[in-house]
């Protein structure tokens, strides 16, 4: 009779049994034999992230418009609609808050992330402001999905938004510039473990009332000058159910299949910015989530192995919105000239923003936080009238350099600038669609920036359009 190992395999081919079953080759005794499930696998989908790398207002929506035209899904996972995002397509100025850039893809879906604080009447006004504007939010409703598990903030939320803003002005004579949008108390509530989920509402209504006229009392204990109209709030909201229903999903399960399904591009849209966050940034004078590279882990139930490329995106110079230490900060004709020709004013407050110059340890800060892969580099032709640029290099308290960005504000505000003086290039660089086609001072300018933080600048933005971003690898 042919010996087993000579049946399992003649010549090469599979064979079979006496009986016509295949053959099962065991293993020998004693030899290990390794378990699939030990073998490492790289995951099949990674998420690409876009981050502010300043105070915000960097041209995020720019970048994120960019790289969402091939995207599959873009999400976003932190914030509410105290974000500003600015994207013109096709002459058309589109103004985000809470809807992911990326809505404006047709072919992509737009997640809302558990990590995101939703208004509902903003969420709703601010798509059908945008579909005044032209056809770029046709259809948003089919290609919108929000996570189950994110918070709501409600209309009181705001009201003592409004309220604490004006008790720090009186007790200490300033306050911390929030947009008033009621992301502070909602994410309180929310750390407090009172607050209410989109799958609340969309559950049983009597027991969300129920819940919302206890937590609405919360705050008219705590604040006795509240002005909170419960009935008309909850009959707003009773509305808006039936059209957020079908936009709910779970959101885990969401992104899981997404993760690991067939190849898909994914773009996680950061709202706010590395010194914006709660952990990270200049405390007080920050938002009240992690706007971070770990907010996409949390906001999203990524987990980490997942998380891809993360792109940081810089402003050529550097500005901020309301009150706090800003160490670059030109209260001059030059930073007149950067508001003006910057057309720095908010988005979402229409305040004006405080303008200065490049602060480059700021920058290397977010990028140990976040580990940005590259830079894009925006607003570049902003620059363009200057006949030399300054860009902060070092900081100094009491002549001693600081060997890291403090943490502590009172020393921050402390700290004497120590600026590189670089040659300006006086022309325009706005027609410019390649790195050659840009002066030699502003090509210098940006190698400048690349060996400073030790991170290639991989896009280059001279104008408001799409087309005016350049690639630069």
């Amino acid at each position: 009779m042919a010996s087993e190992s000579s049946m399992a395999n003649v010549n090469g081919r599979e064979s079979t049994s006496l009986n016509g079953e295949p053959v099962v080759k065991r293993p020998r005794e004693g030899v290990p034999q390794e378990h699939p499930l030990r073998t490492p696998k790289e995951p099949q989908n990674k998420v690409t992230v876009v981050l502010g790398a300043q105070w915000g207002d960097e041209g995020k929506g720019k970048v994120v418009d960019l790289l969402a035209m091939d995207a599959d899904i873009v999400c976003r996972c932190q914030g509410g609609n105290n974000a500003g995002h600015t994207v013109v397509v096709d002459s058309v100025e589109y103004d985000f808050h809470l809807l992911p850039s990326g809505v404006l893809n047709k072919k992509a879906i737009s997640f809302i992330g558990n990590g995101v604080v939703i208004h509902l009447p903003g969420l709703f006004e601010e798509a059908e402001k945008n579909l005044r504007k032209g056809k770029g939010l046709q259809g948003w409703e089919e290609r919108l999905k929000i996570s189950d598990r994110a918070h709501i903030v409600f209309n009181f939320h705001q009201a003592v938004d409004g309220i604490q803003e004006q008790q720090r002005q009186q007790q200490e004579g300033k306050n911390l510039g929030t947009t008033k949008k009621g992301i502070g108390p909602a994410y309180s509530s929310k750390a407090a473990r009172n607050g209410l989920r989109v799958c609340d509402l969309v559950s049983d209504f009597k027991v969300f009332e129920e819940k919302f006229r206890m937590l609405a009392e919360h705050f008219r204990t705590m604040y006795p000058n509240l002005n909170v109209d419960i009935d008309s709030e909850l009959q707003q909201l009773k509305e808006y159910t039936e059209r957020l229903r079908p936009l709910v999903t779970d959101g885990v399960y969401f992104m899981h299949r997404a993760l690991t399904g067939p190849s898909k591009k994914i773009l996680v849209e950061g709202a706010n910015a590395a010194l914006l966050d709660i952990d990270f940034g200049t405390y007080p004078f920050v938002t009240s989530s992690n706007c971070t590279v770990g907010g996409v882990c949390t906001g999203l139930g990524v987990p980490p192995s997942y998380v891809g490329r993360v792109y940081g995106v810089v402003k050529a110079y550097t500005t901020r919105v309301g009150v706090g230490a800003f160490p670059t900060e030109q209260d001059n004709e030059t930073g007149n000239l950067l508001q003006s020709r910057g057309r720095e004013f908010g988005v979402t407050t229409g305040r004006r923003r405080r303008c200065g110059w490049l602060d480059l340890i700021l920058v290397r800060y977010a990028h140990m936080v976040n580990g940005f892969s590259a830079i894009a580099l925006t607003k570049l032709d902003i620059l363009d009238t200057l006949p030399e640029i300054k860009v902060a290099v070092a900081y100094k308290v009491n002549g001693q350099p600081l060997p890291s960005f403090p943490a502590n504000m009172d020393v921050l505000t402390q700290v004497k600038v120590e600026y590189e003086t670089l040659p300006g290039w006086c022309c325009s660089t706005e027609t410019a669609r390649s790195f050659e086609e840009l002066p030699v001072q502003a090509q210098n300018y940006i190698r400048f920036i690349e060996d400073f933080l030790q991170v290639p600048v991989k896009w280059v933005g001279v104008g408001k359009s799409r087309e005016s971003i350049i690639k630069l690898f």
